[in-house]
């Protein structure tokens, strides 16, 4: 007698347990799923910076190469045609909406990626002694 009701209190407590791991399994995904989603979203992000830190470093350079050109020609005022325009040119094929300016010694880039609603800005300023 007394093996029949422990098997009979087995089995009051076993349906109460069904579908308990489908439920912590189902939790788990979806734990799981926000790390990934999480991962991604990141990834993301630093796809973006890396782009951005690639487009400043691309804009100092080409402003570093106009202002060697003022240098070399030991002058802020560089011959339009001969430096300035080829350079603009550079400007505007090497970062997205590009436009460089040259005015009395302060050369100044302005570019703005597709992803952004403002420009960003780098400006310099020549100092001949």
């Amino acid at each position: 007698m007394m093996r029949s009701i422990h098997s009979s209190i087995r089995a009051t407590h076993r349906p109460a347990q069904q579908g308990f791991t489908l439920i912590e399994v189902m939790v788990a995904v979806l734990v799981f799923s926000f790390g990934v989603l999480g991962i991604v979203g990141m990834q993301a992000r630093a796809a973006q910076f890396s782009v951005q830190a690639e487009d400043r470093a691309r804009a100092a350079l080409l402003a570093n190469e106009i202002v060697t050109q003022m240098w070399a020609q030991q002058t802020i005022s560089l011959d339009e045609a001969k430096y300035v325009l080829p350079w603009q040119k550079l400007v505007e094929d090497a970062l997205p909406s590009g436009i460089g300016r040259v005015n009395k010694g302060v050369v100044t880039i302005t570019w703005r990626p597709p992803s952004r609603t403002e420009p960003y800005k780098l400006e310099t300023k020549v100092v001949m002694p």
